[in-house]
């Protein structure tokens, strides 16, 4: 409908990667620019990004650029965030889609088998179909046998240390987030951005906390 009335046609898509392909995708389906975040699934700098597409529409954004002091000089990208968005590109190309899942998999595992023992416990695995495709893992129990709520447990983790911050749909009332199935009871852990490790800080922390309230 863009191109015919003549109008780039932009595409904002800072949360869609993984899948890998997306970073071509696109731009192939037709879309002039696309943009996606250097945080999120690329793991680069949360204050760089990349916009792919048109040269000249790309050109013409850069002229809002440093050394200009247009709308753009007060969200110029250093030198150090350009360097580290160019080092996150090349080590997300050189992944697959398959062993990302795989890892992400193993970590949301991992802290569930550490929850096994504790009391009315569930846990689950779901990869959101919007936006942020990677695993999470999901942490349901009753309220009857631990006397926390998911909401208090996401404060604990933060004001511990080392502190440790929750997916915000934790403790969602709203009975779904980005298409999961989520609840007042429900914990929701990010495994992607933790560093090789992390895995099983979450999961004694998580334990920790957990069985504190099942003998409140």
């Amino acid at each position: 409908m863009a191109h015919a009335h003549g109008v780039p046609c932009f595409n904002d898509a800072p949360a869609d990667v993984p899948p890998i392909s997306n970073l071509w995708n696109y731009t192939q389906m037709g879309f002039d620019l696309v943009t996606f975040s250097g945080g999120k699934g690329i793991r680069g700098p949360q204050n760089a990004g990349l916009l792919l597409g048109r040269k000249d529409l790309i050109a013409a954004a850069a002229a809002s650029n440093n050394p200009f002091d247009g709308v753009g000089r007060g969200m110029k990208v250093a030198k150090e965030q350009i360097v580290g968005m160019v080092a996150a590109v090349d080590w997300f190309l050189s992944q697959s889609d398959e062993s990302l899942e795989k890892e992400f998999r193993r970590r949301a595992d991992r802290i569930a088998a550490h929850l096994k023992d504790l009391p009315s416990i569930e846990t689950e695995v779901s990869i959101p179909p919007v936006a942020n495709h990677v695993p999470q893992l999901l942490i349901r129990y009753s309220r009857d046998r631990l006397k926390i709520s998911a909401r208090d447990v996401m404060m604990e983790l933060r004001r511990g240390t080392p502190s440790i911050e929750l997916n915000p749909s934790t403790g969602s009332a709203r009975g779904a987030s980005a298409g999961m199935a989520t609840g007042v009871n429900t914990i929701v852990v990010g495994v992607w951005m933790l560093q090789p490790g992390e895995d099983m800080i979450v999961a004694r922390r998580l334990h920790e906390v957990l069985a504190k309230s099942a003998h409140a």
